[in-house]
């Protein structure tokens, strides 16, 4: 089992640290991290907590999923993979109509 945790619905203002050192009460924590957006800095919700093992894993999922963080029932379970997603520009040939062969 993977050490990873997805953790979700967390409130706007957590830190980095907070998350840190809500999940060390489940055990040794390597790494927590607030996902936020690039442009504007501010928290999307939701962060990452890596544990030292599986079993700490497993131990911070029930204790913490549905749990109450500072008004808001978190959501904690095993990270799954980053999915691909297309790259680069979308929106079609914008020239096309210009280019046409006469």
């Amino acid at each position: 089992m993977e050490a990873k945790l997805y953790v979700g619905n967390l409130p706007f203002n957590t830190s980095d640290s907070d998350l840190q050192d809500l999940f060390a009460q489940a055990g040794m924590v390597k790494s927590a991290q607030v996902i936020r957006d690039r442009a504007s800095g501010r928290s999307k919700g939701f962060g990452f907590v890596e544990m030292n093992s599986a079993d700490e894993a497993q131990n911070a999922i029930s204790m913490f999923h549905g749990k109450d963080f500072n008004g808001r029932a978190m959501t904690v379970n095993i990270a799954r993979p980053r999915e691909e997603r297309p790259g680069g520009f979308r929106g079609g040939d914008r020239n096309r109509e210009r280019r046409r062969d006469y």
